[in-house]
Parts: structure tokens; C-alpha cells; sequence
């Protein structure tokens, strides 16, 4: 049967308002502590079965300094902006040939996705393999500094 009204209006004013004798929901007691209370002690069958992991050390922190970061382009960026980068004059003509140095553009790291429609010498700290592949085939030069 669907009720009209919630069961609460009906038990208003009654003394434990359905929940038994009075003393049964007295405070944090009742339920042996508040939040994580007694995980190691008496609610530690709880803690085994619903968070194992609670206690202990997992896994390890790497230490910062061995974490490199990089900070990469894509061959398709540099193409599309060499003619912004040489009006910039970030990019310079040299014998011909464009030279650009990522490193001015905050970058430390090229990479392959696109490709380039003009001979450019890129100078950065380092290449991905098919970045390299893609310069050469273009004419140009992948130079490590």
C-alpha cells in the first residue's frame, strides 16, 4: 500500500520515534565510535572485509628528480607557424635554409605527428624517431644540442 504521508508524521511525538527503547540511540556509542574509530581494534573484522588496504604501505614514490619532463611539439605546429616564427624572427634564414631553435619557444622535445612542407633545421635537446625521419625526408636537418 502507498502511503498519503511519510512515516514520520505518524510517529511524532511518540518517545524513541520507531527507533525502540530510548537508550538504543543514545550517541557514537551505540555504533562503537564515530567514523573510523576502533579499525584496528573492535571494528577490525569490518575493516578486513570492506577496506583491506586501510592499513599499510602500497606501491613506492618515485623521487622527483628522476622524473623527466618534457615539454613537446609536433612537426604539424611548426609548419603551420613557420611563417609567424620567421616574421617573430625566432626562426632565422641561414644559407637558404630555415633554423629554428625550440628551446626560444619553451619547448625541449620534438615529435612526429604532421609533417613539413619546407626544408627547416630544428635544433632541441631531443627528437623523436619519426621526427627525425620526417625532417630528413623534407631536407632538412634534426640537430641535437
Amino acid at each position: 500500500m502507498i502511503r498519503k504521508t511519510k512515516k514520520i508524521r505518524k510517529q511524532r511525538g511518540s518517545r524513541s520515534v520507531g527507533g525502540g527503547c530510548t537508550k538504543k540511540r543514545r550517541g557514537a556509542g551505540h555504533r562503537g565510535g564515530r567514523g573510523q574509530a576502533g579499525g584496528n581494534k573492535h571494528h577490525w573484522t569490518w575493516m578486513v572485509i570492506n577496506d583491506p588496504k586501510h592499513f599499510g604501505k602500497y606501491g613506492f614514490k618515485r623521487p622527483q628528480k628522476t622524473i623527466q619532463q618534457f615539454k613537446p611539439i609536433n612537426l604539424s605546429v611548426i609548419d603551420n607557424n613557420i611563417e609567424k616564427l620567421l616574421a617573430d624572427e625566432i626562426a632565422v634564414k641561414e644559407d637558404g635554409q630555415i633554423v629554428l631553435d625550440v628551446t626560444q619557444l619553451g619547448y625541449n622535445k620534438v615529435l612526429g605527428k604532421g609533417s613539413l612542407s619546407t626544408a627547416i633545421t630544428i635544433k632541441a635537446p631531443k627528437f623523436s624517431q619519426s621526427a627525425i625521419s620526417k625532417i630528413e625526408d623534407a631536407g632538412g636537418i634534426a640537430e641535437i644540442i
